[in-house]
């Protein structure tokens, strides 16, 4: 049973038929009195309570009640209704431990959606069900406790269209979790549109996220379309969420409320349904504090968060990794498989990673591409670790920090031409390659046949 909790008559009886028309069992009450006899004789699946009462235009009434109710109810989720004007009472019931929150008026659509999703997140669960077992992972490599934790709320709220916020250090493998969040959805056969709002200035951003028409502004010179509308039906990734400045959250803020925008020169608005996923490193709860992160948009994207944990609190996971990324390489340049000495292992398992997996897949690949061995040790690691801090110790050779794969492993082709005196039988032997790719890098990198 969903009871709806609203002074007027109206709201109740129009949300009364929407929900019953849905197959759902439906009772109201008028204020807060009744909704208390409700909740205590009976066990509501949900509630939708507005925060405004005819005794009060604070909303005080209202949070008062939403306390009531979660001492007798503390697992029902409870949807907060409010105008737009008075969204910080919102924010308070949230604080208070509403679910999530609507505006009047309200859409259907996206209420029925949103109500799904809190029955479907709060329904009874097996114990010990293990969702991330049979989770499609993507390229999410490891076993380990903190990792199995992840994947098995991922499989519990990928189902649903819950907004994610996915929270960790800087290489941690956030996109890695959205996808999968996506690809184990409802929406997998639809759109998975990535948006770094890191990389998107205010003066872009809403051209970016919601289109344009030609002759909007002055480089305006054709029709855009927008990320959102690109996302239709799909998953919105966005990315480094914190790093959106104050204003355009507040633009990001109106469309994931209503999934309604405007494209910049025309003034009809546009619906879309997309499941919204969040990411950042920033600490919010602390922006929020600071007042640099609307608090109304961090409980919009966080009615579930994701948080990963740092590659130094998963060091079981190093070696499966190490074996994923050294495989990757071969693959994509044609390599033989690499192969790896206990001790070397051990000296990866030990490391800091304050760049966490990326830090480790760029060290991983760089030794593999730079020793052109087939059993690597300790020591090939060590060497390469250390070249990044100490570039001019004597005997260290090379430095390779601050380059790119490309640039590394044409750098090794190079070196290893000239210490093989032009000989592309010795020098493919010696970067364990055979001679046919070898040539193939050659001429990908316009290095002549002469070495």
């Amino acid at each position: 049973m969903i009871l709806i909790v609203d002074d007027d008559s109206a709201v109740r009886s129009s949300l009364s038929f929407m929900l019953k028309r849905a197959k759902y069992e439906v009772k109201t009450a008028a204020g807060p009195r009744e909704a208390i006899d409700i909740v205590r004789a009976e066990s509501p699946v949900l509630i939708l309570m507005d925060m405004n009462f005819t005794l009060s235009t604070t909303g005080e009434e209202g949070l008062t009640l939403l306390k009531q109710v979660k001492i007798f109810r503390p697992h029902v989720p409870v949807i907060l209704m409010t105008a737009w004007g008075s969204i910080e009472l919102a924010v308070q019931g949230m604080q208070a431990g509403a679910f999530d929150f609507i505006t009047k008026p309200w859409n259907n659509a996206a209420l029925l959606q949103r109500i799904e999703t809190a029955l479907q997140l709060f329904a009874p669960s097996d114990a010990a069900s293990g969702e991330g077992q049979d989770l499609k992972r993507g390229n999410i490599i490891g076993q380990s406790k903190g990792l199995m934790e992840v994947l098995n709320t991922v499989g519990r709220v990928a189902r649903t269209n819950a907004s994610v916020l996915i929270t960790g250090e800087s290489g941690t493998g956030k996109e890695l979790i959205a996808e999968a969040i996506h690809i184990n959805s409802q929406r997998a056969k639809q759109p998975f549109v990535k948006v770094n709002l890191g990389g998107v200035s205010q003066s872009l951003f809403e051209s970016e996220m919601f289109g344009h028409k030609k002759g909007a502004f002055t480089d305006a010179s054709s029709d855009r379309v927008g990320r959102f509308e690109l996302a239709d039906k799909g998953t919105i990734f966005l990315d480094e969420i914190g790093d959106l400045n104050f204003a355009c959250q507040v633009k990001l803020l109106r469309v994931l409320q209503d999934q309604t925008f405007e494209v910049l020169g025309d003034s009809r608005p546009r619906k879309v349904d997309v499941r919204v996923v969040s990411a950042t490193n920033a600490d919010l709860r602390k922006m929020v504090a600071e007042h640099t992160f609307r608090e109304d948009l961090f409980y919009r994207i966080n009615l579930i968060t994701v948080k990963l944990p740092a590659l130094r609190e998963r060091r079981e996971d190093v070696p499966l990794l190490v074996r994923h990324f050294a495989d990757l390489q071969a693959r994509q340049n044609n390599l033989p498989r690499t192969e790896f000495s206990a001790d070397a292992l051990n000296f990866l398992s030990r490391l800091p990673y304050p760049g966490n997996i990326r830090e480790l897949k760029n060290l991983v690949e760089r030794t593999v591409l730079v020793s052109g061995k087939r059993l690597l040790d300790a020591s090939d690691f060590e060497r390469q670790y250390h070249r990044e801090d100490d570039s001019d110790k004597a005997g260290e050779g090379t430095s390779f920090a601050g380059m790119t794969l490309d640039e590394i492993e044409r750098r090794t082709i190079l070196q290893t031409l000239e210490q093989c005196k032009g000989n592309l039988s010795q020098a493919a032997t010696s970067l364990g390659i055979s001679r046919a790719a070898l040539y193939r890098r050659l001429e990908k990198y316009g290095i002549s046949d002469n070495g």
